[in-house]
């Protein structure tokens, strides 16, 4: 009978072991990722020093908790040596419950005692009178990766009361939840600047709150020039082409209708139909996954955007009745009418670019339905695209694809700038 050798086999054995064991580590790596860190984590674990001693305000909602549920407002507030001496509710609110559109009336914090100032309604930018007790103010909202959600604008307002009141100003960054990595859509011509459009930057900027925060400064883009004693609380852990829901993070309604990642997945493109007699879907419980019109031939136009072949997308023909919901959607568009339309599945996350699904299926509507097909008004086009040029080519029925073509350069430059700003890989 013939045996291995010890010194061959006692080697190889100890080799083999290590590979596996080395695979088993590099498996476990990949499965098992760095658990993320917000910058309200970070904030709290490593840099409270920042605002020990001060008096600080924050601008906040219900989405400002850390990876274990805590919200902002409660941890600043049993801080030692951090004084919380004001609130700012943007638009839905402190908690979050009011419908989009609403003016939101100031308080006080029923848990705390802390004043509310409301910055969304007459006064949509802190006064000096509001700031007079406060050494830092602070940023700490979900956002959902579009230019005209409006919490990018409050951002940018409150930057520049902070700077014209030397205020020192702090962003807690948290992920862009429909991925870091896509840019796409049109970027906003300044005439037609607003506040659902406050800065030249693309419909899908691929942007977290945190690097839009250094672009809006850096670029100059603030009121006369000025410029924020400006300081972003990184993440730790957050990879640009990270999908919300792969993150362990809890999420929390950033609006009432914004119920889920995959819903502000859909927004950039589906958000456009709140410029139109289409229904995005408010007065549903899906809205921006349910979408159509009481007028619309959904089996035709389901033909029209499979045909596309838009990436990470799959349509299905559905109908829904839109009602009244309160604090979510108070007379919706079609209320009690049957609407035929269609259900969106996302099948790709890292793949779907929403604006350009968006642009298809408007254009899609406008062309089959030409005698039903309306804009709200003239102007709600103009800001939301942010520009011109793309309702009047859809309107002239131009091809997708051309119209798309045509953002490019604007594009390509938003793209060069938006580099310098970028925290994460």
């Amino acid at each position: 009978m013939k045996f291995f050798s010890s010194e061959i086999y006692y080697p190889s054995l100890f080799l083999l072991i290590f590979i596996i064991l080395l695979s088993s580590y590099n498996q476990s790596l990949t499965a098992n990722p760095p658990q993320i860190k917000i910058g309200l984590d970070v904030l709290m674990e490593e840099k409270l020093e920042l605002i020990s001693g001060k008096k600080v305000g924050v601008i906040t909602n219900q989405t400002g908790i850390d990876s274990k549920g805590n919200h902002v407002i409660d941890l600043l507030f049993e801080a030692p040596g951090v004084e919380l001496t004001a609130l700012f509710g943007p638009e839905h609110g402190i908690r979050g419950d009011v419908e989009g559109g609403f003016k939101i009336k100031t308080n006080v914090d029923a848990k705390t005692g802390v004043p509310i100032f409301s910055i969304y309604g007459k006064t949509k930018k802190p006064t000096p009178q509001m700031l007079e007790n406060i050494d830092v103010l602070i940023f700490d909202i979900q956002d959902v990766g579009t230019r005209f959600y409006t919490y990018i604008s409050t951002m940018s307002l409150c930057m520049e009361a902070a700077a014209e009141n030397n205020i020192q100003f702090l962003v807690l960054d948290r992920p862009n939840p429909i991925t870091g990595t896509m840019v796409e859509g049109p970027v906003l011509d300044e005439e037609y600047k607003s506040f659902v459009g406050i800065h030249p930057i693309a419909l899908r900027h691929g942007m977290t709150v945190g690097e839009l925060a250094k672009m809006f400064n850096d670029e100059g883009w603030l009121a006369n020039g000025v410029k924020a004693d400006l300081k972003v609380i990184k993440m730790k852990n957050w990879r640009r082409d990270s999908w919300y829901d792969e993150l362990g993070l809890k999420w929390i309604k950033p609006s009432p209708n914004m119920p889920s990642a995959t819903a502000a997945l859909l927004y950039p493109g589906m958000g456009l139909l709140e410029t139109t007699n289409i229904s995005e879907g408010r007065g549903t419980e899906l809205p921006f996954i349910n979408v159509g019109a009481p007028w619309i031939n959904n089996s035709k136009l389901k033909q029209i955007l499979d045909n596309a072949d838009i990436p990470g997308i799959r349509v299905d023909t559905t109908s829904y009745i839109p009602v009244d919901m309160p604090g979510a959607a108070m007379n919706p568009k079609f209320e009690g009418q049957l609407c035929r339309g269609l259900k969106l599945f996302i099948t790709d996350p890292l793949k779907f670019p929403s604006v350009t699904f968006g642009l298809f299926l408007i254009s899609a509507v406008q062309k089959n339905h030409f005698d039903e097909f309306q804009w709200r008004s003239p102007r709600s086009p103009l800001i939301m695209f942010g520009n011109n040029e793309t309702p009047s080519a859809i309107e002239n029925g131009e091809p997708p694809k051309k119209i798309i073509q045509s953002w490019q350069e604007k594009l390509d430059k938003f793209i060069q700038k938006r580099k310098r700003y970028l925290l994460y890989e």
